[in-house]
């Protein structure tokens, strides 16, 4: 019973693997998300200054499910990336498989001009 892993304990594990290959520099930052079963977040860090640029709440954003809320969370977090003048990021999908929301966030953020 002792090597019995939570879901959360295996995806922060993952996420510890990818953290050690990934991270954001003031030319290219990093987009970094985080999923719940009600929330969805994602940022924009620069992590040679330890600094949030942009951050969006999927929970604020219109949708009724949860794919549709983190499609229009992109579309407005492009859309603050690029005021900030931020157009090319690193992206960090915090452990969690590059399935469902996750995808579906990743090519409307593509969609609305980040390149990563």
């Amino acid at each position: 019973m002792k090597n019995i892993n939570t879901r959360n304990e295996k995806r922060e594990r993952r996420h510890k693997r990818v953290r050690a290959k990934v991270s954001g520099t003031a030319m290219r930052p990093r987009l970094s998300i985080y999923k719940s079963n009600t929330r969805f977040t994602a940022q924009i860090i620069d992590d040679t200054k330890g600094l949030t640029i942009v951050s969006v709440d999927g929970a604020k954003e219109k949708g009724k499910t949860p794919r549709q809320r983190a499609e229009a969370a992109a579309s407005t977090l492009a859309k603050k990336a690029g005021e900030k003048k931020v157009k090319k990021v690193v992206f960090d999908r915090g452990g969690f498989q590059y399935i469902g929301t996750v995808k579906a966030f990743a090519d409307a953020a593509r969609a609305a001009g980040l390149e990563f």
